[in-house]
């Protein structure tokens, strides 16, 4: 029996001491000894939804006379960082979207991806659940690859290039802005800087709790400055750059839609929706873990109703003739920098937010069960402030060397999307249920309805697969048509990248 198991035994209130290592206990390869410890955690009876289960006595217990306290977030905290995650920028590439797959075909894409997404949420609750002291999507990786620490170290790689991707992304479009409301007073490459040094400053704070009233802020704002692009681009006489060509929109795709255009704009549309990459950081800091389903169902319908109202009303009143991505672009100059103004805040927090767990994900493992974690040491902030800076000069280059806003959400969906939205969670559940019926292969032992969930998992896995290859050539052949057609500016340029 391990230590593990033992101290669950042997104490009150089910807490795991500080000094506890779970990389050295628990994350092992087959077939060592301490993989009973899964077995343990998962038949723990947590209780009924009103008590106070294991897992939320461990988060709420554990961190008693710590300066800093990270296990403090409430559900409605985590709704707001939630909410900050997915009213977002990306919202406003919905249009474009539309206008390259048809309305219909976009609108049931638009529902079916938000399914896969609450679908695949609830597996990553129900895991983080079952084996508690996974505390991020890298323990998870490790966790699903049979314990390989190679497979750790993957997923992180993959996990920080991703969040630095949207970093830079928000560097990029923070720059187009400024060019937008300012007609270019200063170089680009100065307004990205002026960006990132901003949002730098507001990815400092150390829990996610501290966060969540800056989350709520970016997430009321940018959802006022959706709602002024919808009622704008109805009310304005024309679109921007109107040239006398009547306003037309399609209900399926236009003849001639290639699959390069179809499956960028179907991973625009999957980029916007997948962040389950966050959700085990989120949870393992959450007082009671639990209720972070209740903010999967709020979030997901708020998602479903903005992006489906955003991505028809725009593009059914700008139409394909004048589309551009962000459809700020399609909206009249007044109309633009209000609307625009309006994202101010989600441009800045949202690629604070990244940053911030990022940061938080290498000091966790750096200073594990250390002092500097948990206090207020020079070491500590010193070493925290150097990793935030890094990330933030990492999304500046890449904000310079990738200046395109479509293709980038593309890219960063079939790099890593596949992986974080769709196979992981697929995986994990084939993973929960070898775990409790202990076959390699348990479908013939399965109820009837765990086979058709058995089905969905390998169903989300090939979508994840499918993300991965073609929809990777698309993406890369979109960009070189585009760089091919002069349609990018080349890289660290001086030249107005405003809409």
């Amino acid at each position: 029996m391990t230590s593990f198991e033992n101290r669950l035994q042997g104490s009150d209130n089910g807490s795991v001491s500080d000094d506890y290592d779970v990389h050295k206990t628990l994350l092992k390869a087959p077939g060592q000894k301490h993989q009973d410890v899964e077995d343990v955690v998962e038949v723990q009876n947590y209780g009924d939804d009103t008590s106070v289960s294991y897992k939320d006595g461990l988060t709420e217990s554990d961190e008693e006379g710590h300066q800093i306290k990270y296990k403090t977030c409430s559900w409605q905290h985590t709704t707001g960082l939630l909410l900050s995650e997915y009213i977002v920028l990306a919202i406003m590439s919905f249009p474009w979207s539309y206008s390259v797959l048809g309305l219909i075909p976009g609108l049931i894409l638009t529902a079916f991806v938000a399914i896969t997404v609450l679908y695949t949420g609830l597996i990553v609750l129900d895991y983080c659940e079952r084996f508690p002291h996974l505390k991020n999507v890298c323990d998870i990786g490790q966790h699903l690859f049979w314990g390989s620490k190679a497979a750790w170290y993957a997923t992180a790689v993959c996990f920080i290039a991703n969040n630095t991707l949207i970093q830079g992304l928000h560097v990029l479009v923070g720059a187009k802005y400024l060019n937008t409301v300012t007609n270019h007073s200063v170089c680009s490459v100065g307004f990205a800087a002026i960006v990132a040094v901003i949002s730098f400053v507001f990815s400092i704070p150390r829990t996610f709790s501290s966060l969540s009233k800056v989350a709520y802020f970016s997430a009321i704002t940018m959802f006022i400055s959706v709602i002024l692009a919808m009622i704008f681009a109805g009310i304005q006489d024309h679109p921007a750059g109107y040239d006398g060509t009547a306003v037309t929109y399609q209900l399926w795709p236009k003849k001639g839609t290639t699959y390069v255009d179809a499956m960028g704009a179907f991973l625009n549309i999957v980029y916007t929706f997948v962040g389950q990459i966050t959700y085990p950081q989120f949870i393992s800091e959450m007082k009671r873990p639990r209720e972070f389903k209740k903010v999967l169902w709020i979030v997901t319908a708020l998602e479903l109703i903005i992006f489906s109202l955003a991505g028809a009303l725009i593009y059914v009143y700008v139409g394909n003739e004048y589309m551009t991505a962000p459809a700020y672009g399609s909206l009249t100059k007044t109309y633009k920098i209000i609307s625009f103004s309006f994202a101010i805040p989600t441009i800045v927090f949202v690629g604070s937010l990244y940053s911030n767990i990022s940061s938080r994900f290498v000091f966790f493992n750096v200073f594990r069960n250390s002092e500097h974690l948990y206090s207020h040491t020079k070491v500590g902030w010193l070493a925290w402030i150097g990793l935030l800076l890094l990330t933030w000069v990492g999304a500046f280059v890449i904000a310079e060397v990738i200046p395109f806003f479509s293709d980038l959400l593309s890219l960063m969906c079939s790099l890593f999307d596949c992986w974080f939205g769709y196979v992981f969670w697929g995986m994990a559940y084939l993973k929960v249920k070898q775990n409790k019926y202990k076959q390699s292969n348990p479908y013939p032992y399965l109820t009837k309805i765990e086979k058709v969930h058995f089905i969905i998992a390998g169903i989300l896995i090939t979508i994840g697969i499918y993300i991965l290859g073609p929809g990777l050539y698309a993406t890369v052949q979109s960009i070189i048509y585009n760089f091919q057609s002069d349609a990018y500016g080349s890289v660290f340029s001086c030249a107005s990248n405003g809409i």
